[in-house]
């Protein structure tokens, strides 16, 4: 291999580790830094089990040597001058081992609780950095593939928790012990070969493991390309149906699970790979130690109950040292999938408060655009120096064709982005100066495409306010011109509406988004094409609602159908990130401009509708 390709490799690698001790640094606080003082006394208590656990493990072969000393008269020993016969050292042997296996559950059953409580709150602190970070890392990420990050890294804590802190370093102790023991009971060169076999085992494993990481991490690549496309797959049911692409469907999720099918049987065959290779070192060590305690025994310098107490020492390795391979590799491959939670983690909230940010004080509610200029790309400007205000308690109307800006100005003034240019004050107050939640508790919004939870009509409602009475639910309900549709189902606002609101048609979605806007009751609106799911009829009973939500608060709309927007105190038309025209709708139709041309060729297609209808 060329040094230039080893010296990318080794980076790699000291890559990879390094992001394996930061991923554990991450973890530890959660085992340990508490505030609650029965975490620390919990893990201080399993600790102390485990240590007598081990130091019971690790004398149980002798109890096992003096049982087999005394079945073959060979017993010269303490068990001996204690007036302990054969069956009594063999219960004793029987008591030792069942101590083993009892403080070891005790330990278990004790840090559960620490174990559990970690997990619980590294989860909740994950939940909620996702709902830290930017619309436009949302926008840009698959849901599917998140939930599938979060899933892995979750359960890859989970085991870490619970096996690295009572495995890997226990094992290591046991290991040092029974070599202790032979190098001083037996001969140094049981420890030599012991070590020896420890060290050969334990540098196969890490080598192959290496390698089957590299398998996994690819393995994990192609089940988030699967459960993405099928997620995604799901989410657009209606979509698939529409255009007949079930098979299309099944085969792009097919092609993915291709290739993770590949790297699984990679990850099989590696698997038995490994299996195979430590099992004929830990053979090669135990053959070599029993030989050399029989050649002894033959010489008359060692008895049978040694003989046999060297085998016990050597299963009793044996067992852990499998185990030892079992952990490695299970917290080397929980590392990677916990590494890509906590690359999550790392990743910086886009909108930050600062650090002396105020609550927002709305008094009236005067919105002030000040020459704002926004990019979600820096070649390619989306608004340019747009300026504008909606005075307390006021309506002003955005209009204007696709990719003008509108919904920009509204995202913007929700602070899901951060303005590149000016600034954007309520009451005289910069938006980057307050709290996101203060802004946003002082914001109504009902978009054009209402999202609702796959739970029932009345939490949906409620969703509004956390602390509302039901009749503040159903008075909002009838507000929207929703109570009536909702008392006419089987089970009233206990009906579950689906996912993301599959279950209602676009009107009653729509219609329940407004309700749980207006059981919000905010000083601010801002209304996305809110009736543009909703027919003439619905529309027009729905304007009323908005229009008498609207009394009273400073209100911006964003609207196509200009005959909703045509009593607005204030009309906006964009295009290609400015302002073009502003003024009343009787002023832009006089002006006989781009306003007054969008207004005529609606009227037109609304008369036609009508002459369809009537016809």
């Amino acid at each position: 291999m060329p040094p230039a390709q080893i010296t990318t490799k080794d980076k790699m690698n000291a890559e990879e580790r390094a992001r394996g001790w930061r991923t554990i640094r991450a973890v530890l606080p959660y085992l340990w830094a508490h505030e609650a003082p029965w975490v620390k006394r919990r893990v201080v208590f399993a600790m102390v089990m485990l240590v007598i656990a081990k130091i019971i493990s690790v004398s149980t072969p002798f109890v096992y040597r003096e049982a087999v000393n005394a079945l073959s008269g060979e017993g010269t020993s303490a068990a001996w001058a204690l007036g302990m016969g054969a069956v009594a050292i063999t219960v004793a042997y029987g008591v030792a081992r069942l101590m083993t296996v009892a403080f070891g559950e005790l330990r278990d059953a004790i840090f559960v609780k620490v174990a559990q409580r970690a997990l619980r709150h590294l989860a909740l602190q994950t939940f909620t950095h996702m709902h830290q970070l930017s619309l436009r890392y949302h926008i840009t990420r698959k849901t599917g593939g998140l939930s599938r990050i979060i899933e892995r890294g979750v359960k890859g804590v989970e085991f870490l928790l619970r096996f690295m802190l009572f495995s890997v370093g226990p094992l290591i102790v046991e290991l040092t012990l029974v070599a202790i023991i032979f190098a001083v009971v037996f001969d140094w060169r049981y420890a030599a070969v012991v070590l020896v076999t420890i060290a050969a085992y334990i540098k196969f494993t890490f080598k192959v493991t290496e390698w089957r990481v590299n398998i996994r991490r690819e393995m994990n690549k192609a089940d988030t390309a699967a459960n993405q496309k099928a997620i995604d797959s799901l989410l657009n049911f209606e979509t698939v149906k529409y255009f007949g692409a079930a098979k299309r469907e099944a085969e792009r999720y097919d092609d993915s699970m291709k290739g993770y099918e590949a790297m699984a049987v990679k990850t099989g065959q590696s698997l038995a790979a490994l299996n195979a290779g430590q099992t004929l070192i830990i053979t090669i060590g135990l053959v070599t130690v029993m030989v050399m305690a029989a050649m002894q025994v033959q010489a008359g310098t060692l008895t049978v109950g040694d003989f046999v107490m060297v085998q016990a020492y050597m299963i009793q390795i044996t067992m852990p040292l499998g185990f030892l391979g079992t952990v490695y590799r299970e917290i080397r491959q929980a590392l990677v999938d916990m590494g890509e939670m906590f690359d999550l983690l790392q990743q910086p909230a886009e909108i930050q408060d600062k650090e002396d940010a105020d609550v927002l004080k709305v008094k009236g509610g005067h919105i002030s655009f000040d020459h704002v200029e926004f990019a979600y790309d820096p070649t390619r400007p989306i608004l340019k120096g747009i300026s504008f205000d909606v005075p307390a308690g006021q309506t002003v109307a955005l209009v204007g064709p696709s990719g003008s800006g509108k919904s920009t100005i509204g995202r913007l003034l929700f602070r899901f982005y951060e303005v590149t240019g000016g600034a954007i004050r309520i009451d005289d107050q910069d938006l980057r100066d307050v709290t996101q939640e203060s802004l946003q508790q002082s914001i109504g919004v009902v978009p054009q495409d209402t999202v609702l939870f796959n739970d029932t009509i009345r939490y949906n409602i409620a969703y509004g306010r956390a602390d509302a009475t039901d009749e503040e639910i159903v008075a909002a309900a009838k507000a929207a011109r929703i109570h009536d549709f909702v008392l006419s189902l089987p089970e009233g606002y206990d009906t579950a509406v689906g996912e993301r609101g599959l279950k209602l048609s676009g009107g009653e979605k729509q219609r329940v988004g407004i309700a749980r806007t207006i059981l919000k009751n905010p000083p601010i609106l801002l209304l996305d094409e809110a009736t543009s799911a909703l027919d003439t009829q619905t529309e027009r009973d729905i304007q009323m609602s908005l229009k008498a939500m609207g009394e009273g608060r400073s209100v911006i709309t964003i609207a196509h159908r200009l005959s909703t927007i045509a009593d607005a105190d204030q009309i906006l038309v964009l295009d290609k990130g400015e302002i073009i025209e502003r003024g009343r709708h009787e002023e832009l139709l006089a002006q006989r401009g781009r306003y007054a041309s969008m207004w005529a060729r609606q009227s037109a297609e609304e008369e036609d509708e009508a002459e369809q209808g009537a016809a």
